[in-house]
């Protein structure tokens, strides 16, 4: 019996450990509120490098965004039409079946391009050179 509830607790800890990986600290969720004012409802993740990944959509658009852990905005993606891709993404991805595609906002400014092939996000500059 002792066993058993053992058991029941150690499972029951780690439930509770999985469910406290979707609370971002509050530092993220201001930091969100601040750059994405006006979005109700934010799913969040955790991801293995510790950066917080807040999906969304804003203005009938996919989106996700990520933060480090004290709320500094990392990136945004936002999804697009294949056909909203750069031509030389286009060209250079040219008999290629895209599933999604993608455009990424970077802190420092930059702009990439993904596009997922083959199960695989293809990451692009706006010149088309394949950045991954």
């Amino acid at each position: 019996m002792k066993k058993i509830a053992f058991l029941f607790a150690l499972i029951l800890g780690s439930g509770c450990a999985i469910s406290a990986q979707k609370t971002p600290p509050q530092a993220v969720v201001v930091a969100f509120n601040q750059k994405f004012p006006g979005v109700k409802k934010v799913g969040w993740d955790k991801e293995k490098n510790g950066e917080w990944e807040a999906e969304f959509e804003q203005n009938e658009v996919d989106m996700s965004a990520n933060f480090s852990a004290d709320g500094k905005w990392l990136e945004t993606e936002t999804e697009i039409k294949v056909t909203d891709l750069p031509a030389p993404v286009q060209a250079a991805l040219k008999g290629k079946k895209i599933k999604e595609a993608a455009r990424i906002q970077k802190a420092d400014g930059t702009t990439v391009y993904e596009a997922e092939v083959r199960r695989k996000d293809l990451l692009f500059d706006a010149n088309g050179k394949q950045l991954n």
